[in-house]
């Protein structure tokens, strides 16, 4: 991940594209309603965005010539839902694709799926889930952004063994090798961007408590101090 150029076959390629359409869609309307109904979100909406496209553009070297990077999706993910980050991730692969050669253009709808949508709803549910059972903001926040950046390279690699199954045993074969491949780098980098996210997340509590409020990331009656309680792990 990203997924190159030409890599995978033209069936492949079109699949996965038809398959995130209606996704990115969903989020073009999720994002307009924000900006209508919250106006002042914009700033922290383009930070999202530019969180991703930053940490997403890093290559780290990893095993038989392939590379990978951080995702940074699980922040916009918590701040504003998986469907606004389904059009700002594919916004970002675009300008990737086209800017830095990072990605393609074919393979640009397999990317999104894995990265813009499976990555930031995996993010929230993660999110969600420890905030239900009484775990603390920071444990929530780590938890969203490691675990989202693990989904997006499980689905890579269930991705690319679709497209490349082994010769011997097959599909579940090939998710092995290409996951295990990915995990040598990637289980260290998921756990450098739970903390960093988890960092961003408490400096915007001390700059905006209120904003996060709005929406939702902190409860009401804890927003105003940022209490330790609220913030804690």
């Amino acid at each position: 991940m990203h997924i190159a150029e030409g890599y995978l076959p033209p069936l492949h390629a079109a699949a996965w594209t038809v398959a995130a359409a209606p996704f990115v869609v969903h989020g073009a309307r999720a994002v307009v309603r924000q900006v209508r109904t919250e106006p002042d979100s914009k700033l922290l909406l383009g930070a999202a965005g530019a969180f991703s496209f930053v940490l997403s553009a890093l290559k780290i070297p990893s095993v038989t010539g392939s590379c990978s990077h951080p995702t940074g999706t699980g922040l916009g993910a918590v701040l504003f839902r998986p469907p606004v980050m389904a059009l700002i991730g594919t916004i970002v692969l675009f300008f990737q694709a086209t800017l830095l050669a990072h990605g393609g253009l074919t393979t640009l709808g397999a990317n999104v799926f894995s990265m813009a949508i499976v990555g930031p709803w995996v993010a929230y549910g993660m999110f969600v889930l420890t905030r239900r059972l009484g775990g603390g903001l920071s444990l929530g926040v780590f938890l969203a952004a490691a675990l989202g950046d693990l989904a997006t390279y499980c689905v890579t690699s269930a991705q690319l063994a679709l497209a490349f199954p082994d010769a011997v045993s097959g599909v579940a074969g090939s998710v092995v090798k290409f996951g295990s491949i990915f995990a040598i780098t990637q289980i260290p980098l998921a756990i450098s961007e739970g903390l960093l996210t988890v960092l961003i997340v408490r400096l915007l509590i001390r700059a905006s408590p209120a904003e996060l409020t709005r929406l939702g990331v902190l409860k009401p009656t804890t927003a105003p101090t940022a209490t330790a309680k609220e913030v804690g792990a």
